[in-house]
């Protein structure tokens, strides 16, 4: 595939983006509808607010609640912990149940950009629920890393050619044997999930080391990882990783 091929694909993306967002007043807030669905299939909403300062974006604490009513609370140190971890990687605050944003004019996009993708990634804390599996997936990976001395530097952002910030969670610098390795963990390996670190590499990679890679530890300890998931990473050069066969990986991450 060529450059050009690939510049065009990501002015696809986001026209695809621009035209699926459906917009509806309610008095003086704005609804947007987004083209990205939870795990329940239903399109994710951001509603907007004019405040002095410029703009309100939340999501009216649906994604929190939506987690209570399925049997997942933040009521431990550990998931609160989580909880934060994620909401500064993206620069939302939570407000009650609600995650928030303020923005700008000049930066809505990519707020709406954080708000959406901070959404997402507690979407995908469901699968921890009770009988799920009992630890989070990425406290797993790194403790997998750390377990095998392999060097490493956690919650990374990088700003990619379109000028949106791109949140990586591990990023292992380069050596005399290997280029700088770039890891995003996807606990649920959903189509929307998939897309989302594809998108952001595709935008970050044009900044980044001419041979830096991009690897995506995928959870398949509850359900099979499809093949088009793996085959849309590759598509885009970014090798993935089954963690049940994370071990055969270790003499790559460590070099």
């Amino acid at each position: 595939m060529s450059a050009l091929d690939c510049y065009q694909l990501v002015d696809l993306y986001a026209n695809w983006l621009k035209e699926k967002v459906k917009l509806k007043t309610i008095g003086d807030i704005c609804e947007l509808t987004t083209p990205f669905v939870d795990r329940h299939n239903d399109y994710l909403q951001i509603y907007v607010k004019a405040i002095p300062a410029g703009m309100l974006l939340t999501d009216d604490g649906y994604t929190i609640r939506d987690l209570e009513m399925s049997g997942f609370e933040f009521n431990t140190e550990r998931r609160k912990n989580e909880l934060k971890i994620i909401l500064n990687g993206f620069g939302v605050n939570l407000h009650g149940d609600s995650l928030e944003v303020e923005a700008r004019p000049d930066n809505f996009p990519q707020k709406k950009h954080n708000l959406l993708q901070t959404m997402l990634v507690i979407n995908d804390l469901f699968v921890l629920a009770p009988p799920k599996v009992a630890s989070f997936f990425r406290e797993d990976v790194e403790r997998f890393l750390s377990l095998h001395d392999i060097r490493f530097t956690k919650d990374i952002n990088f700003i990619g050619k379109s000028g949106f910030n791109h949140h990586f969670d591990f990023v292992i610098p380069p050596s005399k044997k290997e280029p700088e390795r770039v890891l995003r963990t996807i606990n649920n390996p959903t189509k929307n999930n998939v897309s989302a670190i594809i998108f952001s590499w595709d935008d970050a990679r044009k900044v980044r080391s001419e041979n830096s890679v991009a690897i995506a530890v995928l959870n398949d300890q509850d359900k099979e990882i499809t093949p088009d998931a793996i085959h849309a990473l590759k598509a885009y050069e970014i090798e993935p990783i089954a963690w049940s066969k994370r071990d055969k990986y270790i003499d790559k991450l460590t070099a």
